[in-house]
């Protein structure tokens, strides 16, 4: 199924749009937020200098430190009152990108999403179990909103409380899940485990999958665990540019097609900016088109990609972006949660009992993401008091929560005992495979 005539359309057709849409944006950002105004003067644009879609190239980058800079709305077109929805997610500072939606970005954002669901399998008949975390995190009532605009029924059921997860999937008959991939294969193995054949016991067959990437190995092993009935797909978006909505496989599995009447794709080299030709593997840059409460143009999301322009076989002829080959800055998913290490090392140099050296292992256990943080005492004779060790690590746990939103496991070692560096330090080991 397709949802809008505007995924088929010819490409001139939805150049366009995008023409149109970008150079009322580009007036509209340049009358309204004036830091942006400030970058295009400092780079000596008009928005009448905008005339084809090439100029766009032209135009400054935005970034996330953009948002860092002027938080918490430096970077709106709208006054609060104008807005419906505020969202936000983490940032690289401990101070979260705040995002807002006016009521008409809020209904372009869900349309979009419905566009992905559909691209995905998902029809009005389904019944869609979401397991993410509600709250600021995009991802959740994104997907919720998205799905009850197509005509499915939502079971909000959140993330974690795997026993009551499975019984839902029983008792109300889902036929949809919507998840990181990381916890679908654990669920999945849940239900294995309770002695259930979800190919047989339960009606889920379509997974909906988002916060983190699926490898091909990991989709193979998706089958494995729910059954070769198991469609899954994953999609992209993030917080700054709307949520989930920008780009989703369609049943081809062919990459990820975008919405491009919303949204202008660029891919560059990280290094130097310059935009790369169609097939060639370099940065993410997007820009929004029609935002209403935070406009963005040239986006730099940090993520590796391909864009390839072919028509594909599922009948959309919106371009499709390779599915991630990884982050061209530092920044660590975690259960579908972005992390940085500066939040983390914000987080310990406020504890007086430890020093500054720390070390942060991912691993992956039973499908899950799991993280551990070892950090230095600065007293030893803390090593002989249990209690004062175990109220120590709680207080340390209980910081991080709050400035990361997940649970992370806390080593604590004697002073002097981790590795000394000369140079850069090597804060990060990500011991989790390619594809699982």
């Amino acid at each position: 199924m397709i949802w809008a005539k505007e995924e088929t359309l010819p490409r001139v057709e939805i150049e366009s749009i995008q023409l149109k849409r970008l150079k009322e944006t580009v007036h509209y950002i340049y009358d309204r937020v004036e830091p942006y105004r400030r970058k295009m003067e400092e780079a000596g644009i008009k928005p009448d200098d905008i005339q084809s879609l090439d100029d766009l190239k032209e135009m400054p980058f935005t970034y996330k430190a953009d948002f860092r800079d002027n938080y918490p709305m430096g970077l709106f077109a709208v006054d609060k009152k104008e807005l419906v929805r505020f969202h936000a997610s983490s940032g690289t500072t401990g101070k979260p990108t705040v995002v807002g939606y006016t009521r008409k970005d809020l209904d372009v954002w869900l349309n979009n999403v419905a566009r992905i669901a559909c691209m995905g399998g998902a029809t009005p008949n389904d019944v869609a179990q979401i397991a993410f975390g509600y709250g600021t995190f995009t991802g959740a009532l994104g997907l919720h909103g998205g799905l009850e605009k197509l005509g499915a029924s939502v079971i909000p059921m959140s993330s974690g409380n795997t026993k009551k997860q499975i019984m839902f999937m029983q008792d109300i008959g889902t036929t949809l899940l919507v998840a990181t991939p990381s916890y679908a294969l654990h669920l999945g193995e849940e239900i294995r485990a309770r002695g259930l054949d979800p190919s047989k016991d339960l009606r889920v067959h379509i997974g909906l999958f988002g916060g983190e990437g699926m490898t091909e190995p990991m989709r193979d092993e998706m089958h494995k665990v729910w059954g070769e009935q198991f469609f899954c797909t994953q999609n992209y978006g993030m917080s700054e540019l709307c949520g989930p909505g920008v780009a989703g496989e369609c049943e081809e599995l062919c990459g990820m097609h975008i919405n491009e009447d919303w949204f202008i794709p660029e891919v560059i080299n990280p290094e130097t900016g310059e935009v790369l030709p169609p097939g060639e593997r370099g940065e993410l840059v997007v820009t929004c088109l029609g935002k209403e409460a935070i406009p963005l143009i040239r986006y730099r999301t940090g993520d590796l990609t391909r864009l390839f322009y072919e028509p594909c076989k599922c009948g959309r002829t919106t371009a499709r972006m390779e599915n991630l080959s990884g982050r061209a800055d530092d920044m660590l998913v975690i259960r579908g949660v972005n992390v940085f290490p500066t939040q983390i090392e914000e987080v310990l140099l406020q504890i007086q009992e430890i020093g500054p050296h720390y070390e942060i292992l991912v691993e992956r256990k039973n499908r899950l993401d799991v993280m551990t943080i070892t950090v230095e005492l600065v007293d030893d004779r803390l090593l002989d008091s249990y209690a004062q060790l175990s109220e120590l690590e709680q207080k340390i746990k209980k910081g991080l929560k709050a400035q990361l939103g997940l649970a992370t496991h806390i080593k604590l070692v004697a002073p002097y005992s981790l590795q000394r560096f000369e140079g850069k330090a090597k804060r990060v080991t990500d011991l989790r495979k390619d594809g699982l």
